[in-house]
């Protein structure tokens, strides 16, 4: 796809949501942002069914694959793995705050061992040619100074070859809360991030959590590289829509969201072929119309069992027509 581009703006890895088919979908809205696989585990990857993890479209790209992991040789053979299967990019997630990934040893608890971080970073750029990158959070339980993210990083950065650091503006609290309850109770720290690139103007920052409009993307800009977008991008992903504009140099006339929907269902009946339900693929499409009126008859429509049974794409484009005709003008 020749030169990649820079990572201004990318989509957050989303356990059950940021899979191959919202995916392509999100590439039809924006061409240049980033986009990233759900989490995989080196175990799933070298175990279990490798085609159903790896497998993209070539459309999805730029795209980079996260792995969860702690041994720097599965981590190696996974990042392999990989590269082979044509990944732009492989992220290792040191930010995952569940207990299954602490009692796998890896995801946020990684943070209170930078010197294996670094092992695990080394060994997997060594086996590749392409970026390795890592997501993490800015702290764990009640560490709440800023000087526990700086060494963190400085340390895998010293250690490693990595450069591109992705950092989630919260702590990660280990015991007490859920998964869930750690994407909203710990608070946004987001002069950390712009701090730690201030303190470490070579490398590439990424910043994540909690951002879901324009304003608070243009005004992160002005501190870090980048930004990166989890639910909003998934629940509002109109949002995107601009961003080849905005921050690629990309002036391609903007798509409608029927024109959206139109190209998708080529995707939709190919992979009806091969034997996936409908349901499984328009689940991810619900926000397509978030914040238009009659979007809640869209999302219903989408989500009726009845009307989904007959694994028929072309009911998205009956909703969307239903939609628009109660419009004044296309949305």
């Amino acid at each position: 796809m020749g030169a990649l581009p820079p990572r201004r703006l990318a989509v957050a890895p989303m356990l059950d949501w940021t899979d191959r088919f919202y995916r392509y979908f999100a590439r039809l809205i924006t061409r240049h942002t980033w986009l990233t696989t759900e989490m995989v585990t080196t175990g799933a990857l070298i175990h279990g069914d490798r085609e159903r993890f790896l497998r993209f479209d070539p459309s999805e790209q730029p795209l980079a694959l996260q792995l969860g992991g702690s041994d720097a040789a599965d981590l190696a053979r996974c990042t392999r793995l990989a590269a082979e299967w044509g990944y732009d990019e492989v992220n290792l997630n040191v930010g995952c705050p569940s207990e299954r990934v602490q009692s796998g040893a890896f995801g946020a608890c990684l943070m209170a061992e930078p010197a294996l971080v670094a092992d695990c970073l080394s060994a997997m750029q060594d086996s590749v040619d392409i970026p390795v990158t890592v997501k993490h959070r800015i702290g764990i339980d009640q560490v709440e100074g800023y000087d526990y993210l700086r060494d963190f990083v400085g340390e895998v950065s010293r250690r490693s070859a990595c450069r591109i650091f992705t950092v989630h503006a919260r702590n990660a609290i280990l015991k007490g809360l859920s998964p869930k309850e750690n994407r909203d109770i710990p608070p946004l720290k987001y002069p950390y991030v712009y701090r730690l690139k201030q303190d470490f103007p070579e490398l590439t920052i990424l910043i994540n959590g909690g951002i879901t409009d324009w304003p608070a993307i243009e005004t992160h800009l002005a501190e870090v590289d980048g930004v990166m977008i989890g639910r909003e991008a998934y629940h509002n992903p109109w949002l995107l829509v601009e961003a080849d504009r905005r921050l690629f140099g990309d002036h391609h006339p903007l798509p409608t969201r029927r024109e959206i929907v139109e190209a998708l269902l080529p995707f939709l009946q190919a992979r009806i072929d091969e034997g996936v339900p409908l349901k499984h693929m328009t689940r991810h499409v619900l926000g397509l119309y978030q914040g238009v009126p009659g979007a809640k008859a869209w999302r219903r429509t989408l989500s009726d069992p009845v009307a989904l049974r007959g694994n028929d794409p072309g009911l998205l484009l009956k909703a969307a027509d239903e939609l628009e005709r109660r419009l004044p003008r296309a949305a």
